[in-house]
Order: structure tokens, then sequence, then C-alpha cells
């Protein structure tokens, strides 16, 4: 993603040019092809994305590292050097095959050494004496120093200084980088400017070149993060403007059924059927849920739960507002299992006669699907409860009013509007987006910027904490077994996780077959132990479950199919095998399994005792806050699926290392789409050209189509 290079994505009018900020250099050198010497060279610039001089700017190092002084080196370290040539020739080499090997005495300020260059002959002829070069390599016995990699540099003096460290891949050194990025250094100064005057006055923001500059070749301690803050700042800006265009066109081109009838079927479910009373953030919740359906434009809501705080019901209740208006509603889940908890849920939580629900999947039968569809068609069904089934052609609806999505960033971008798309007579069904795992408001704004939140942390009252302990001696597991038995001789149930389904010759972690038939001969045998994973077939997955939900099963052995969904209150005990296999969120979401009911529970995670994660685990309780212990410990990438979502990840900003930037460039977007939606005054023609190349035409199409 060249953000350098988008001058000249469109033209511009007489009236713009008179009036623009900046001048407009035509035709730019910052688009002209990056080309290299040497086929693999370019393979490799291609591989990193390198394919103009923009993008070649846009790659910035990951550090500065100082160069060290001849006479400073010790033998067998590794270091970078700047040189000058003093001589240079070739020497043969007696093995066969092997080039010449390329011989040059070099020197800095400090001293002198011999470079070995191997299997580059050529270098005899392009690195003349008087050369200046930068050296990465070892130094060895007899003052030799191995060059793993090196290019010439326009330094006006040799000796210690900052060298730049790029990202690199085999083929393209981040030496040969360096020297491509010095090569092309003078074309920095076309570098356009996309942010306006008033912008950067009150952000006090460095202007785009001068940071370029500055993140390529810093003058000064701390010239770097300053050129990379400013052009991070540009990145999350341009996130940022997307994502609110984005629900603006959303807003603006779709309608949905105005629900804003009186609350007769909530009502009583709400005040008769409901066994158990609201939460306060459940009720926030609703009203939030009410305000949005009551609009001509559909829902796009993220409801974001802590474990156990009663999302579902919420999604009932959203769905039931869409069924007293006569229209239906529909909920789609990512796994059958996760599918059949949902249904079984809604099922308890209804009475049959109140409202008609059916469950559509991928191994529903033949006939039970034809007759599913048909009721959809007629609208004699009501609710809906899936999988991907729902999103199939062959399924029409009579009125889809409301669609839940349940952890919805398990499903591509397509696969939701496919579901949207099931809406009739022009309209689109309002939509709730949930999901079980905790995310920090930072990784929320980068990648569901376009939604609105709202956040249950609350839970339902007469919860008992979990307890949970790290374990990792043969002594902690036989004490672990012995609590499992008493919990079971008290009339609880246990889970214990696997990672893995089969045992593994290349993978060491215990896996759930081998340990149910250990279990079961072993430390549970006097328990009925039942099995479930995800290469089971629906049936036998389907009996596994009931045996388990029903208390005829005391212990379920399972992979982390049950992270989310199951529902059994009676299980006080869980045991998690090679818990360090498990990031921070899917562990909360497996020890969210059990405190359900009002029992005290115990969550028990065998691995390492210094495990950060694990060790985060066993002090928090929160889920939000171990949401940001492991955005800490992980980065952004592997927490949120921003690619599933329809934005690129970053190529500059690092989260949560610019958290702040990222607040203050949501500030400033939510000003200017407020301000200048379109973005078409003559001050914003280079920001919309940015975003344009960031993230393509449709994110500067008109709102209005």
């Amino acid at each position: 993603m060249a953000l350098l290079a988008f001058a000249a994505t469109r033209s511009l009018t007489s009236e713009e040019l008179e009036r623009a900020p900046v001048r407009y250099p035509r035709p730019s050198r910052l688009r002209a092809p990056l080309t290299l010497e040497g086929h693999k060279a370019q393979l490799a610039a291609t591989a990193l994305g390198l394919q103009t001089v923009a993008d070649l700017l846009d790659h910035l190092p990951r550090e500065q590292r100082d160069a060290r002084a001849v006479a400073q080196l010790a033998s067998g370290e590794s270091a970078t050097v700047v040189v000058q040539v003093r001589s240079i020739a070739s020497r043969s080499v007696r093995r066969r095959g092997m080039r010449p090997l390329v011989e040059a005495s070099v020197a800095d300020d400090t001293g002198t050494m011999q470079a070995t260059f191997f299997n580059q002959p050529w270098l005899v002829k392009r690195y003349q004496p008087g050369t200046r070069l930068v050296l990465h390599g070892k130094l060895a016995a007899g003052n030799r120093f191995a060059v793993q990699g090196h290019a010439p540099t326009s330094e006006a003096s040799t000796g210690a200084h900052a060298v730049a460290h790029y990202p690199a891949t085999e083929g393209l050194s981040s030496t040969q980088i360096l020297a491509l990025v010095r090569g092309y250094a003078d074309a920095i100064a076309e570098v356009l400017e996309p942010l306006p005057s008033a912008m950067r006055a009150r952000g006090r923001l460095p202007d785009r070149p001068g940071a370029v500059s500055a993140a390529h070749f810093p003058d000064r301690d701390g010239d770097q993060e300053l050129g990379r803050r400013r052009l991070a700042f540009d990145e999350l800006l341009l996130a940022q403007l997307a994502l609110l265009r984005r629900r603006r066109v959303r807003r603006a081109r779709a309608a949905a059924p105005v629900l804003d009838a009186a609350r007769t079927l909530t009502a009583r479910w709400l005040s008769e059927l409901l066994p158990f009373p609201l939460t306060g953030d459940q009720r926030h919740a609703l009203a939030n849920i009410d305000e949005d359906i009551a609009k001509a434009r559909p829902m796009q809501r993220l409801l974001m739960g802590e474990v156990g705080a009663g999302k579902t019901v919420v999604a009932l209740y959203a769905m039931l507002r869409a069924v007293e208006h006569d229209l239906q509603a529909a909920m789609m889940a990512p796994t059958e299992t996760l599918a059949e908890q949902h249904f079984a849920t809604i099922q308890a939580l209804l009475p049959g006669e109140l409202v008609r629900v059916g469950m559509l999947t991928g191994s529903t039968p033949g006939r039970r699907r034809a007759d599913l569809l048909r009721k959809l068609t007629t609208g004699e069904l009501s609710v809906i409860v899936g999988t991907h089934a729902l999103i199939e052609e062959t399924v029409a609806f009579s009125r889809l009013g409301v669609a839940v999505i349940d952890e919805q960033h398990r499903f591509g971008v397509r696969q939701r509007a496919a579901l949207n798309a099931k809406g009739t007579g022009g309209e689109s069904p309002h939509v709730l987006h949930m999901t079980a795992t905790p995310i920090p408001r930072t990784l929320a704004l980068a990648g569901y910027g376009d939604l609105d939140f709202t956040v249950l942390r609350e839970l339902p009252r007469g919860r008992e904490p979990v307890q949970t302990f790290v374990c990792s001696t043969e002594r902690e597991r036989a004490r672990a077994y012995e609590r499992i038995r008493e919990e079971l001789r008290a009339g609880r149930q246990a889970f214990v996780v696997c990672a893995l389904v089969e045992e593994s010759e290349v993978l060491q972690a215990r896996a759930a077959t081998a340990e149910l038939e250990r279990l079961r001969d072993g430390e549970l045998r006097e328990f009925g132990v039942v099995l479930l994973h995800g290469q089971m077939r629906p049936a036998a997955k389907q009996a596994a479950m009931a045996a388990f939900s029903s208390g005829e099963a005391d212990v379920l052995v399972a992979t982390s199919v049950i992270e989310v969904g199951i529902d059994v209150p009676n299980a006080t005990v869980m045991l998690v095998e090679d818990a360090d296999r498990y990031g921070i969120s899917q562990l909360h979401q497996l020890r969210g399994r059990i405190g359900r009911g009002a029992y005290a529970s115990l969550c028990l995670l065998f691995g390492a005792k210094d495990s950060p994660r694990l060790r985060a685990l066993a002090c928090e309780s929160d889920g939000f806050a171990l949401a940001e212990a492991d955005l800490r410990l992980r980065g952004e990438g592997e927490l949120v699926g921003t690619r599933q979502h329809g934005l690129a990840q970053f190529a500059v900003a690092e989260l949560p290392r610019d958290a702040e930037l990222l607040e203050r460039a949501r500030m400033h977007a939510e000003l200017l789409v407020s301000a200048d939606p379109e973005l078409t005054a003559p001050e914003h023609a280079l920001l919309a050209d940015a975003l344009q190349a960031a993230y393509g035409a449709e994110a500067v199409a008109p709102i209005r189509a």
C-alpha cells in the first residue's frame, strides 16, 4: 500500500490547483518502477511489496543500530560497519565449483581489515578503491571480515554512526535496501502532504516529507520515532476515515423495517417467562437495540460480552422484537455445536407455543431441510438458528427483520453480507453482531470502527467466582484429579480439555481420544466419561453433549470445540492440558464453561509456571483486562481479524503502542466526516486521493448513490 504515490490517482480541476494548500509536482518520480540488478533481487523486492519508489520509501526501518568501529570489533562478533575500500582483488579457489573469492582491504577512521565476499567476482569492478560501503558480517581470525550483506553508501565519512535495519528477505538484505533508499533519497522531496494545514497545526504534526526523511535518515536521537509516529497517524487516520465513511454509506443507502410498535410479546416474555432478572448491562443493551431498530436504517451493532454475561438473552430479545412485528429473525453461528447450543438455549427460554423456532445446518436431513425452507418462505417459521447453511442461495425468507451473527469475526465480509442480502422488498435486516471475546477499545476502533458498540460486563447475580491455578508437577496433577473426584462425588461435573484429537509423533501434547481411554481406566474409572471433538459425526457429537448436559455423563473430555456456547451450570471444574498452547482469550473462553451456576468452580491449567499468559489468567478474571494483557503480549495481528473485516493490517502503526495515536486519528476522522463527509473541499483533495490509494475507489464513492 503506497501512500506516497497517490498524487496521480485523479486529475484536479484548475480551481482546485489554484486553491490547493500544496504544490502538485507531475509526473512524480515516486510512481516510477523500482528496478534492481539481478532476477533474484527483483523477485525478493516483489515479495516485500516493493514495486515502485513510493513502496520503497514506505518501507520503514525496524530500528537504527549503531555501526561499529573497525578497531572495536571482536573475533566471532556479528556487526555492521561503514568503511572505504582501499584495494580490491579476486582470488581463485581450488575447490571445484567455487567462484573466485573477492578480497578487499577496507578501513574507517579507526583501523583497517580484510573483507571477504563469497561467489561475487563482479564486485571487483563495482567496488573500486575509494567506494564507501556498508558491510554486515562476522569478524574471523586473522582480522578477516566475512561479508554477509553489503551495499554502497553515499555517507561522506566512515566510522561509527547509526545504520538503518530494514525488514528484508532472502535475495534482498537490509543492507541492500538501505543502499536503495539512499539512492532514491532525493525523491522524498516529491512526497505530497495529504493533511490540511489546520489539522497539522492542531496536532502539532511534522510535514510528511520531513517525517519520511526522519524515519529513514534521523539526525538526532528520537527523530526516527517522531517520523514514524507521523506516518502511523496518517495510516490510522485513513483507516478511521474508511470505516466512518463505510458506516455513512450503509446508513444512507440501505433501508430497514421500522420496529417501533409497542412491546407486547417481549414485555410478557421479560416479566413472566424469563426465569431470572436482567442485569443493568442487559437492560442498557435492550435500550440500545430498541433505539436502533426504531429507525428506517439498518442497525449494525456489535455486542461484546464478558463470558457468561447473557449475550444470548439480549440477542433473543432483538429477534422477538422482529417476531412481534410479524417479521422473521435469524441467528447464524460458525459451528454446528454452537448453533445447537443456541437452539437448545432458545427453546429453554421460550415456551413452545409462543414462537416457532427451527434449526438449519449442513447436516440437517433432506426432508427436514425442505420443510424448513418452505416454512421460511411462507413465513410459518418465525425464528431460525443455523450455520453457514443460512446463507445458501436456496434459503429465502418471507420477510427477515433481524439477523444475529454470533462469533462474527469467524465469518468473512462476504458471508456477513450474504445474510444481510436475505432481506426482501429492498430492505435490509437489522443486524446484531456478537462476540464472546472481549475486545480492547483500541482494537475495537481499529477493526470495528464502522459499528456501534454495546458492552456487557456485569454477570448475573449469584455467580460464584472461578478460582484458577497453574499446575506443572506430578504432585499437582495427583491433587488435581483428587479435587475433580471430590466435585464429581458431590454431584457436580467436569471438563478435561486437550489440544489434539489424536496422538501425534510431531506434536508433544495430550490427545483427547487417548486421554478418554486413560481416564476411563485410571483416575476417573468410577465415573461416566464421554468424548467430544470437531471431527466426530454430528449424531455422535449431539449424543455426547446430550449425555453431559443431562448429567448422565460426569466428565466431558473435549478439544477447544467447547470454547463457546456450551452452558452446563452443574459443571464446576475444568482441567486444561498443555495450556501453553492456547492464547489468553481462548483460555478465558474455555474457563467460561464453568462457574455458570450457583457453585464455586475451579480451573486447573497445566503448563509452565513462568508463562505470562497463564499467570495473567491465574491473577485476573475480568475478560476485558485479560484482553488488554493479551494485546500487550501479542500485538494486534492475532486478536482481531481485520483482514476478514475488510481492512488491511497496518504497515507502520503498532497497537497497542500507538493506542493514543489511534484515539487522535478517530477524533480527527469524526470531525472531518462530520464537516465534509464527501471530502470534496479543496483542502481535503489530497486526503481523498490518499484514501483511494489505500482502500480503493469504494472508499471515496459518493455516500448517496
